[in-house]
């Protein structure tokens, strides 16, 4: 689909799920590069994971701005407030909204489904809902690597199949790809929906496997691979997924009128993945690896009497492997960074964090 060019200094843009992993990096990236406007940061500071991390993302925000031609407000509460959301709307008038916020985690779905219902599903109906009343130039927000379920066929490519998700996650991330398609098409709200592959790096999600690993290592404790380290997943280093999002962002589906004379709806799905997928046994050697590197394990540190090879959990798949051609395509990007460099950063980032004191 054609694109229209959307500048994005001097607009207003609201990130919701900042100061989240990805919207944090993302908040910055703008605050860097903008050269006027405002930036909103919407997120309800929950306790998925440690809100100290959050808050360290906040201040990394708040110092950015201070150097920033852009304006940034911060304003803590949850997308499923219907009229928090349409207050911030009515204030603010953004004209590009970048839908982040969102209950992670496969695994954690099977046991509190109700909050992948707020968030994902009420709270993107909101989002959706203040688009209308309040028009937007472009609506960007995440899918997930995971709405292709068990998928055989790889990689995976946006024009395939994704009816059967494997957990309440990837059905709430494909619900969410559907409720924008049917906007686009009602209300003529350019929609592009970026589906994410297995993001990580620095500051990133305790409840991710790198993350939690090193945590676990650092304690002495045994760390378990599924399915016996027989995965593959397309790691994604945050710089390239923000790299994406950024330029995705400037880019808006074209609104155009159909045969019939009706709007053909302005919406649109990409894949954000490294496009080469890495054994889950190589990741953790690389992991391991690095961790020395960084000084934050001995060199004669015993690591296959702290692992665990145990067989696949529920909501797990075997492999995901991104189809990348038409984000380089359309947006002339393609992620670059390997696990190699991406680790490295994260070591380095996780040892001078812990220096800091920080748990």
């Amino acid at each position: 689909m054609a694109k229209v060019h959307v500048n994005l200094d001097g607009r207003t843009i609201l990130v919701t799920g900042s100061p989240g992993f990805i919207g944090a990096n993302l908040v910055l990236r703008l605050l860097n590069g903008m050269k006027g406007g405002t930036v909103i940061s919407l997120d309800n500071m929950n306790d998925y994971y440690d809100p100290r991390l959050k808050a360290y993302r906040l201040g990394l925000i708040e110092r950015a701005a201070e150097a920033s031609a852009a304006k940034h407000v911060f304003i803590q509460g949850s997308i499923a407030d219907k009229p928090l959301v349409d207050n911030v709307f009515a204030k603010y008038r953004p004209s590009v909204v970048v839908n982040l916020a969102a209950q992670a985690g496969v695994r954690y779905s099977i046991a509190h489904p109700e909050a992948y219902i707020e968030s994902n599903m009420v709270g993107f109906f909101n989002i959706l809902e203040a688009c209308r009343r309040h028009p937007v130039a472009h609506l960007v927000y995440a899918s997930s690597s995971s709405v292709y379920g068990g998928n055989r066929k790889v990689p995976f490519s946006t024009d395939d199949k994704v009816d059967h998700p494997v957990s309440l996650y990837a059905a709430t991330k494909k619900s969410n790809e559907l409720m924008a398609h049917s906007y686009a098409k009602l209300y003529d709200i350019p929609c592009t929906g970026l589906r994410f592959f297995t993001v990580y790096g620095p500051a990133g999600r305790p409840d991710m496997f790198y993350y939690s690993a090193t945590e676990k290592l650092l304690r002495g404790e045994t760390i378990r691979i599924f399915n016996y380290g027989n995965c593959l997943r397309d790691f994604t280093f945050i710089d390239d997924i923000v790299e994406g999002v950024y330029r995705v962002m400037q880019g808006a589906p074209e609104r155009r009128m159909g045969e019939d004379g009706l709007p053909v709806a302005p919406w649109a799905v990409y894949n954000i993945g490294g496009g080469r997928p890495e054994n889950l046994l190589d990741f953790v050697a690389v992991l391991q690896q690095e961790l020395v590197r960084a000084g934050l394990l001995p060199e004669d540190y015993d690591f296959n009497s702290h692992r665990e090879l145990a067989p696949m959990q529920p909501g797990d798949v075997p492999v995901t492997y991104a189809d990348t051609g038409p984000l380089e395509a359309d947006y002339g990007f393609r992620p670059t960074i390997g696990i190699r460099e991406g680790l490295r950063k994260f070591a380095e980032w996780y040892r001078d964090y812990r220096a800091m004191g920080n748990p």
